[in-house]
């Protein structure tokens, strides 16, 4: 068995989700339109018995002009209407968004607009002619086809990969010429024209969820728009309507809503006498802002997928295991195709009591003190909602979530020298805040008395409110503090690590914690008496941040940032400090780890690590095990630190240790799509067990403490060298 749950981009679960109801969708609406006006009918007199919904739904036009999307050499277009996410990403779906960079790619057409109408204007500057209307231009291509028999454009269902990248742009659609081919678009970097969706219908209900989406390629019937006409887009937005309550995408059984506003007007006015039809009311006056509500969000992906054929949830009915409850299986067939899979130990029947051992840890580790921790440790939770009604919608906040960062924010602080100029404006905790008052109170003038083992101590330390999200962000840091202080002691007691003044740290395969690098700043104010030395390694870093380096000190009331060049910047950290000047200094490596060079660090960390999903791992793993450091790492699940174990005792013959609940872990639960197991970032810590050198006896158990090998060399062969040398020096004096 396999799940991604933990690791796979969200945004890449939720492109699968359109992709399979919009194929759907499609296909549907053939077979609807293909066929006489009772078929029609009769799909309407079912929705009408279909029970209601008390939630208002709504209908968004959102026309796009800026982004298109250009089709790489993995993804074959194919023959047919649709096609499935398979074929576009290939049998092995991505687990980053990078990944998705042979398929598709977006592309600007501003740039491209702007140089075809200084053409066109030319043109028709020198032919004497008049010029054609916006509207006049536009309306061959809105009545070129009628519906239902509309055939859809072969690249029409790749475009769901636009929906959250582009849909949301309030721009005007693209002018019909465009349509005369790639010869028309001079300055594009292909060879052929991006694809390009003009406009999408979403239909969602108050609280964000999607229920329906449809695409509409740059050509095909019209627009709602400025100065754009939509006679032909009531029919395709019906017959998505009628789609959306008979199989609902994001979550439910088939109903229909209580009533129905529109984000278009004269779309509004067009679909008066038809949604009657279905036994819905249709709102007196359409809906005049982006949603119903000040909150309105899209709601986290809630729909289930099946474990084995991926089928969600609007689909088929899905049911757990009747004995573990922790994977979800459409039907028997399903089910006893995973419980006999070859080799015996990726069977169900093999891991069936693991899981059930497993799920009962959800309770241990939804045990938490914050005051919304029911909600978000819910399966259902919805985080995108949580954080935007909390004004969470900017800075690091985005890099946890499907949220889009708004317009001048910067995705990254370490991108180029000038990005430092952000940082100027108050404390190192800028890109941790929200839209409202500081969440990070001053540092406390004193250091701590003592080691916090939870989140109420460290809060209270802090003077954070148990009401503070900011546990999600600062989980990072705050593992890293309970393994220098807590772990490595137990398990590596002769390093002595917390009586050392500097410490050179490893982050291995790093990712989503470098997108979140400056919350690593809490480190120095829980350490204030060591300098630390933080090298993010990987091959998923930034290939424009390899080989950067700054520091980051705190001296007396401010706190200076200095990039490798030696410009400097300061920040206040909002009080005077007491003790000795330390410093935080970040260096960037991004190439997988066995390939770094340079000396041997005091310790490794890896967070979420997912051993057997990289095959990278294979290498570095026997990496570490030469140099015999202390590693330590995270999982975001029991599943994942057996499978860890399993990858090391395959790469390096060596294991791990037995895992344990991580007091700082993310309260967030991570979505699962296709299992009921509870995941968390940062949920579990363990470490590397090495394999003995050869002739050094068996290899130990897991998790021994203490005995465990240490990642100095043993003293033993370096006696034996000195003692080989004495011989020697002695004949060479007799002789």
């Amino acid at each position: 068995m396999e799940f991604v749950s933990g690791y796979r981009d969200e945004f890449l679960d939720f492109t699968a989700l359109l992709f399979d109801w919009f194929h759907k969708f499609v296909a549907e609406r053939g077979a609807v339109g293909a066929s006489a006006e009772g078929r029609w009918r009769q799909l309407e007199a079912q929705i009408k018995r279909l029970p209601q919904d008390p939630t208002l739904w709504v209908l968004h036009v959102l026309p796009n002009r800026s982004v298109g999307i250009s089709l790489g050499q993995g993804a074959k277009p194919g023959p047919g209407s649709g096609l499935g996410a398979a074929r576009l990403l290939g049998d092995e779906p991505p687990l980053n968004l990078r990944d998705l960079s042979p398929y598709v790619s977006f592309i600007s057409l501003e740039e491209g607009e702007e140089e075809e109408e200084e053409e066109t204007r030319e043109e028709e500057e020198g032919a004497g002619t008049e010029k054609v209307g916006p509207e006049e231009d536009r309306e061959p291509a809105h009545t070129s086809r009628e519906f239902p028999q509309e055939a859809n454009p072969p690249g029409e269902p790749e475009e769901a990969e636009q929906e959250a990248g582009g849909g949301e742009d309030g721009c005007q659609e693209d002018r019909a010429e465009d349509e005369t081919g790639p010869d028309r678009r001079k300055g594009r970097r292909n060879e052929a024209a991006p694809l390009h969706l003009s406009c999408l219908l979403l239909v969602t209900d108050e609280h964000g969820t999607i229920l329906g989406i449809d695409l509409l390629m740059e050509g095909a019937q019209g627009c709602a728009g400025r100065g754009s006409r939509t006679e032909n887009l009531a029919p395709r937005a019906y017959a998505l309507l009628c789609h959306s309550m008979a199989c609902p995408m994001g979550s439910g059984d088939p109903r229909k809503p209580r009533q129905l506003t529109v984000g278009d007007a004269q779309l509004h006015r067009e679909l008066e006498s038809l949604v009657p039809r279905l036994g819905v009311k249709l709102a007196k006056t359409p809906m005049r802002t982006w949603g119903p509500r000040p909150g309105f969000t899209f709601a986290s992906l809630q729909a289930r997928t099946c474990h084995v054929c991926h089928k969600h949830s609007f689909e088929v009915k899905l049911t757990p295991c009747p004995q573990c409850s922790a994977v979800l299986y459409c039907g028997e067939a399903c089910l006893q195709a995973d419980w006999r899979r070859c080799p015996d130990d990726v069977s169900h029947r093999f891991w069936c009591s693991r899981l059930a051992a497993f799920m009962e840890r959800a309770g241990e580790l939804a045990t938490l003190p914050f005051t919304y921790t029911a909600e978000v440790t819910s399966e259902t939770f919805n985080k995108e909602a949580f954080l935007a009604s909390r004004g969470l919608t900017r800075g690091y906040w985005t890099q946890i979530s499907m949220l889009i960062p708004g317009p001048g924010t910067p995705r990254h602080p370490w991108d180029s020298t000038p990005s430092l100029s952000l940082l100027l404006n108050g404390d190192p905790y800028q890109l941790l805040q929200g839209d409202g008052p500081a969440l990070m109170p001053p540092v406390p003038p004193d250091p701590p008395r003592g080691l916090f083992g939870s989140w109420q101590d460290y809060y209270a330390w802090r003077g954070l409110s148990l009401d503070s999200p900011m546990a999600v962000l600062l989980t990072y840091p705050l593992t890293v503090y309970y393994v220098i202080t807590h772990l490595v002691p137990q398990s590596f007691p002769e390093l002595n690590i917390q009586n050392k003044q500097s410490l050179k740290i490893h982050v291995v395969e790093a990712g989503k914690e470098f997108d979140l690098v400056m919350v690593f700043w809490e480190l120095l104010v829980l350490l204030p008496h060591v300098a630390l030395e933080l090298q993010f390694v990987g091959d998923g870093l930034p290939p424009e941040s390899d080989q950067q380096h700054f520091t980051l000190q705190r001296d007396g009331p401010e706190v200076s940032v200095r990039p490798g060049s030696g410009a400097s910047a300061r920040l206040s950290s909002g009080t005077k400090e007491k003790g000795v000047h330390r410093d935080l200094q970040i260096k960037v490596s991004a190439r997988p780890y066995h390939l770094l060079q340079g000396p041997k660090p005091d310790l490794v960390i890896g967070f979420n690590s997912g051993f057997g999903l990289k095959d990278t791992w294979l290498s570095s793993l026997p990496r570490l095990q030469s140099l015999r450091v202390p590693a330590f790492f995270t999982e975001s699940s029991e599943y994942g630190c057996v499978m860890d174990d399993q990858t090391m005792a395959g790469a390096t013959g060596g294991g791990t240790s037995p895992p344990q609940p991580n007091p700082f872990r993310s309260p967030f639960r991570l979505r699962a799509a296709d299992n009921c197991m509870p995941w968390y970032r940062n949920a579990f810590v363990f470490h590397l067990v090495y394999k003995p050198p050869q002739g050094s006896g068996a290899r130990p158990e897991p998790g021994t403490g203490p005995p465990a090998p240490t990642p100095a060399a043993p003293p033993a062969p370096a006696r034996r060298r000195r003692g080989e040398k004495k011989p020697k020096r002695g004949v060479r004096r007799r002789r």
